[in-house]
């Protein structure tokens, strides 16, 4: 059976023996981070670390966990993916991809069952969505309430680092949906950091040219499939929540946006909308301490993507939601375990 959403990940995870819950008081601000970089570094990867009472940079209590490490063993991606072994993935991309089409009338008739199961992939739309089931608008918007993490010492601020960023081709309407870090610049204000080679960049070059203001969503949680589909290098053609439908065996449960006609995650636990105008200037954005071990520099290539000039921004979320973040050690060892997920599905 399909995991929906981060919740029913956390409890599978917790339910294989793969879990550590945190109930002491631990820091947004770099404390999280040291502990997640130390667990990650064990033998194995460490198991899956649910922070139930972060602290804000404030020093306040955060209303929100922080869930950490979640796809950080070959047994919990395994989990996330719906296998038994990751390798299945490849293995039932490697069917499709020789799929022929048969001479016969009855080789077509017996393909008929395969050809269903791959109509089943395409995103479900839905009305109600439990990410909207509250809403926050304009002014009322303050990142600095939510349990976003500084990771290590020579970041230039906080950073959201497990999202699905989720934009539009302004041509072809194509989706993307990409996995950028994002830096929490203000009250209701990111840099979104989108390399150039990046689709999220195409896309935001494509509008520029237009002179529009592009909307953009950013979908924390959603069910596991989804959010390894971020990450994953897909063709630019291909729409990842049609890749994750094919992971799952169902579709993903979209909905509509609050603020544009972007699809989001309807069971992500936050939903941040926005948009980047590119009439705006550029801001500085990093340094960040990167998988690599080391400091990606600050640079000035960076968009603004702040709330509409109404309303200064909308959030979303499910009433009692878990926050979502990747706090990358030096040399991450998750890249071999995601390395050897994707190895399905490049040439």
């Amino acid at each position: 059976m399909a995991l929906d959403n981060l919740r029913a990940f956390i409890g599978a995870i917790d339910a294989a023996g793969e879990l550590s819950r945190v109930e002491r008081a631990v820091s947004v601000d770099k404390e999280i981070t040291e502990v997640a970089d130390r667990c990650m570094k064990s033998p194995g990867g460490g198991p899956a670390l649910l922070f139930a009472k972060p602290t804000l940079r404030s020093g306040a209590a955060s209303r929100y966990p922080v869930a950490v490490n979640l796809f950080g063993s070959e047994r919990r991606m395994a989990l996330a993916l719906g296998v038994t072994r990751i390798d299945e993935v490849g293995e039932r991309i490697a069917e499709l991809l020789n799929l022929k089409v048969p001479d016969s009338l009855m080789g077509k008739l017996a393909m008929l069952p395969r050809l269903a199961e791959v109509a089943k992939f395409p995103p479900k739309s839905v009305s109600r969505p439990p990410c909207q089931e509250t809403v926050i608008k304009g002014g009322d918007v303050d990142f600095s309430t939510f349990p976003v993490p500084i990771c290590w010492p020579e970041d230039g601020g906080p950073y959201i680092t497990l999202p699905g960023v989720i934009t539009r081709d302004p041509q072809s309407g194509v989706r993307n949906v990409g996995m950028y870090r994002v830096q929490v610049l203000g009250k209701n204000e990111l840099a979104m950091h989108w390399q150039r080679h990046k689709v999220g960049a195409a896309h935001w070059r494509a509008m520029a040219e237009r002179g529009d203001t592009m909307p953009v969503a950013i979908a924390l949680g959603g069910d596991p499939a989804s959010i390894y589909a971020a990450s994953a290098p897909l063709p630019p053609t291909i729409d990842e929540y049609l890749f994750a439908g094919f992971l799952r065996g169902e579709p993903v449960r979209l909905a509509k946006a609050v603020t544009s006609d972007l699809e989001v995650p309807a069971e992500a636990e936050i939903v941040i909308e926005g948009y980047v105008d590119p009439r705006e200037e550029l801001v500085l954005e990093g340094p960040f301490g990167d998988h690599t071990g080391f400091y990606s520099l600050a640079s000035d290539l960076a968009p603004h993507d702040r709330g509409p000039p109404a309303d200064g921004g909308l959030l979303s979320r499910q009433r009692d939601g878990a926050d979502l973040h990747a706090a990358a050690p030096a040399h991450d060892p998750r890249d071999r375990r995601s390395a050897h997920a994707r190895r399905g599905h490049l040439p």
